[in-house]
């Protein structure tokens, strides 16, 4: 933040800086690249074999890719050249460890995010296809995990650092030996396995960036040990509050001691915003280690992991909502400085057996992350209390953490084979105190306070103060297991069984301050902790009301219970086919808490219970030795969220934004088809070209609306949408040795790979289509929706490319990152407006690895520079040339170093 949002003191005048802009490059030079890539892939192969081996099909060499899926372990072996995405028999893409630290990324969402048809939105959630995060799944070795975000029930992946990860498969066709849930695909993560050898590692990370480090931010005090991302009990419910809660009273009720409750709510060290004058840098660290001893009967393994980084970002933004049909008029344009510190500890502990053709493994990890945030926003609202401009301050404590523990068993005995998995997973998220505080001040002429901040507490005329107290956990049991068998010839015949119940309880109590219209604009002026001191409470009679009162607290559970029939086998030599289907069952039921005696809540419950069965088929034509064509048809579901269907105000930081969900919702229906094309013409080198299409029955899609000015989304489903597009992608090798006079290149070779995914949608509207949302009648789906609009999340052109030099002989790794997503829909917009889009744009990456000796001992040094181009973020409405901005900052570039040791 280069431009100082300049507020020293809390009450003194803000200056207005103009965001600053910078030129983005065209994607047209991307797209050329591109499409030059196959071109030099089609190169005699001879080309490449200097640096590849050459194709050898009696080579039996085990490739060390060893991942956990449901249906058995898939481990290839074989020839070098045989990858997993060439041998498996759906659409696959496979992350390595190597791959994931060629991308130098320090979370597994942005090393996905450089997977074809991958974006990474909004807190490292993962789109597959543009599709959201609701229709793909994400499992951790082959088992489901629970989200510890309110807002969805899928998990985002930025919680899981690389270092816990050996590798991440994305399947984009379905399989029956999947859940049902399988809109756009599914993302298997597999953690370290029982190591070959015993060894130690340890790394240390420095990193910054341009709009935080060293800059101008805010904070406030917390708690003693708030860095380590864990509070030290200063932040427990105050015990007048725990007393209420506990009551089952209503505050409206006029039986409780609002008075008492209020006094214990603000204090200097959660109420006051300070602002740092240098941000300080980030830093991380991690240790792993692992050891396996030969016993009589087989291999017992340990390995183990632990890291920690605490790091800081500052976002200095424009939020605007329209004042007019046309966006000519901006209602609300204020501008906000939020400072976010984010602190995440992580630890894996892996248990393996193996004895004969048998395995056994447990896994057990932990993860927990806590973003501490403080913001400071002025501006004005033009529509409404014209002649005021407006300050609001916020301090939150936001605390996320996740347990999960596991069992797989592998056995095999020819020609059966078994495998077993159970797995019990908890998650959680802590909001305590989450604080936002009101000021404004006339500008008109004459008045004796224009120059000063008032909140009179009066429920937003001139000010307010709300304080919000939430809890979300969430339990997943689930087992499964899958029973082979080799029969006629070698086709394998496939039977499984899966069962998963998962429970949240979420509550969210919000209290707002008032005071009655008495209280003198002296007093006004206190800053929140004395504005809200005992003294000024008592004297001035100050109240509270409870705003989540009609529904504060909600349960959900989905339970499933599945089983399926799958059948692979080789019609002809060149010609194989997996059949197969799947039953499901799905229960899934929401309904608000009785917390009050005697008070019936809003009945905004959901009971879903539908069956179904779902066909899937993969013809595999193997035309040539390095040559295939894959073809594949399949129906599958979608479910709504858990907090998609709970009728309760959330406030989103991430998106500066309110939800509330609707109890209405409905299942999805999919209809899926695709063809691709495979050439793998040699061992890592590859080129695909993949076309696909989507029907969507009832998607489900997010609109906003506004309640007093201020943006709302909820949830609604859509009569039906159609997705298809392309798909292609290209990785090649080079030998150098024609550079024989500079004996830097001579011994490396160039890596250059590519992606890129065209695709189209269009949600098909017609004027007798009806819509339900909760509290309203049935309305005409043209009320939330317009025929032909791309469906909320899907980019048209999704690009990453990749060069890179590797030394052969060592570890020395110079790369080039860039990616490009297209302009995508976030939200339908109100009645009579446009949608709201965000625009990702192009980023540029470089990641540098280096390996070295120092005192004997081998180092590996790695530097990032992230978002070279500095492109920043923007969510808008357009019309007639006029934008509207509800999110706009800059990012900044991100530099960073870090220094790793294996012993």
């Amino acid at each position: 933040m280069s431009a100082a949002f300049r507020v020293a003191r809390f009450f003194d005048s803000t200056e207005d800086l103009p965001m600053r802009r910078f030129p983005i490059a065209g994607s047209s030079l991307l797209f050329a690249i591109l499409l030059a890539l196959p071109l030099a892939s089609a190169q005699d192969a001879d080309n490449a074999e200097s640096v590849q081996d050459p194709v050898d099909d009696a080579a039996d060499v085990e490739t060390g890719i060893d991942i956990e899926v449901p249906g058995g372990e898939i481990v290839v072996l074989g020839k070098r050249d045989r990858n997993l995405q060439r041998a498996s028999a759906q659409a696959i893409a496979v992350l390595s460890a190597e791959d994931i630290a060629r991308t130098g990324e320090g979370d597994i969402a942005g090393a996905l995010g450089r997977v074809t048809g991958l974006s990474v939105v909004g807190g490292g959630f993962v789109y597959v296809r543009g599709l959201g995060d609701r229709y793909s799944a994400a499992l951790l070795n082959g088992l489901p995990l629970p989200s510890p975000e309110p807002l969805r029930r899928a998990v985002p992946l930025d919680l899981f650092p690389t270092d816990v990860i050996a590798s991440s498969l994305v399947q984009k066709t379905y399989s029956p030996n999947y859940a049902g849930e399988f809109g756009g695909g599914v993302i298997n993560l597999t953690t370290q396995a029982v190591p070959d050898a015993p060894f130690f590692s340890a790394s240390v990370g420095i990193t910054g960036d341009t709009e935080t480090t060293g800059q101008l931010g805010y904070q406030y005090s917390g708690s003693d040990t708030d860095w380590t991302g864990y509070d030290d009990g200063s932040r427990r419910t105050p015990s007048a509050l725990r007393d209420f809660l506990a009551s089952g009273q209503r505050l409206s009720a006029g039986t409780i001691d609002a008075a008492r409750i209020a006094r214990q709510f603000a204090r200097s060290s959660n109420a006051l915003v300070q602002h740092n004058d240098r941000i300080e840098p980030n830093f991380s660290g991690s240790i792993s280690g692992g050891t396996s001893r030969d016993l009589a009967d087989g291999r017992l393994g340990l390995i183990a992991t632990a890291g920690f980084g605490n790091r800081w970002r500052t976002r200095d933004n424009v939020q605007q909502t329209p004042g007019s049909a046309d966006l000519s008029v901006v209602d609300k344009d204020y501008r906000e400085v939020a400072s976010e510190n984010r602190v995440v500890a992580n630890a894996l502990v892996g248990l393996g057996y193996e004895f004969g053709s048998h395995r056994l493994r447990w896994t057990s990890l932990y993860i927990h992350d806590t973003l501490k945030r403080a913001s400071l926003s002025e501006g004005v609202q033009n529509n409404q209390r014209t002649g005021q401009d407006f300050r609001e301050q916020g301090t939150a404590w936001y605390e996320r953490e996740l347990l999960n523990t596991q069992l797989n068993a592998s056995f095999r005995f020819d020609p059966l084979s078994l495998d077993v998995r159970a797995g019990y997973a908890k998650s959680g998220r802590d909001a305590p105190y989450e604080m936002n505080f009101g000021y404004s001040r006339s500008n008109r002429e004459g008045n004796p306070y224009g120059s000063y901040f008032l909140n009179r507490l009066d429920n937003g005329q001139t000010g307010f103060a709300r304080v919000a107290f939430s809890e979300l956990d969430e339990t997943l049991w689930s087992a499964g297991a899958d029973l082979s068998t080799r029969t006629l010839g070698d086709s394998v015949l496939t039977a499984g069984v899966d069962i998963a119940d998962t429970r949240r309880d979420s509550a969210r109590r919000e209290f707002q301050v008032v005071a009655p219209s008495s209280l003198p604009n002296a007093v006004a002026m206190f800053r929140p902790d004395y504005l809200l001191g005992a003294a000024v409470i008592d004297y001035y009679g100050i109240g509270l009301i409870e705003t989540t009162e009609s529904d504060p607290a909600f349960a959900a559970q989905l339970r499933t219970r599945a089983g399926y029939l799958q059948l692979q086998t080789a019609l002809r030599e060149e010609l194989e086919l997996n059949v197969g289907a799947r039953y499901e069952r799905g229960e899934q039921d929401v309904w608000p808490k009785q917390v009050f005696s005697g008070f019936t809540n809003s009945g905004a419950l959901t009971r879903l219970s539908e069956n179904y069965v779902l066909p899937a088929a993969t013809l595999t034509w193997k035309f040539h030795d390095t040559m295939q064509l894959r073809l594949n048809a399949s129906r599958t579901i979608a479910r709504p969220q858990f907090r998609e269907l709970m009728f309760q105000a959330y406030f989103d930081p991430e998106s500066n934004r309110s939800y509330r969900g609707n109890p209405l919702l409905v299942d999805s229906e999919f209809t899926n088809a695709e063809a691709r094309y495979e050439w793998y013409f040699s061992r890592e080198e590859r080129f695909s070209l993949a076309g696909f299409w989507k029907q969507i029955h009832r998607p489900i899609e997010a609109f906003t609306g506004f309640n007093d000015n201020t943006p709302v989304t909820s949830y609604a489903n859509a009569p039906q949408a159609t997705l298809y597009g392309a798909e292609i992608e290209a990785t090649k090798f080079f030998g150098l040795e024609r550079f024989a006079g500079l004996p830097l290149l001579a011994s490396r070779q160039l890596v250059m790979a590519g992606n890129y995914t065209f695709s189209q949608s269009k949600l098909e509207v017609s004027p007798n289509d009806v819509v339900a949302v909760f509290g309203t009648a049935a309305q005409p789906a043209t009320n939330f929706f317009v025929d032909g609009s791309p469906l909320a999340g899907q980019s048209d052109h999704l690009v990453n490319l990749q060069f890179g030099l590797e030394s052969n002989s060592r570890l020395s790794q110079q790369t080039l990152l860039l990616s490009y997503g297209s302009d995508r829909v976030t939200s339908r917009g109100a009645a009579g407006l446009p949608d709201i889009y965000e625009s990702p744009g192009l980023t540029v990456d470089i990641v540098v690895r280096e390996g070295f000796e120092l005192f004997g001992q081998d180092l590996e040094l790695k530097l990032e520079g992230r978002n070279l181009l500095r492109r920043g973020y923007r969510e808008f409405q357009e019309r007639d040339g006029n934008r509207v901005f509800y999110n706009r900052y800059d990012i900044g570039t991100n530099f960073s170093i870090s220094v790793s040791a294996k012993f």
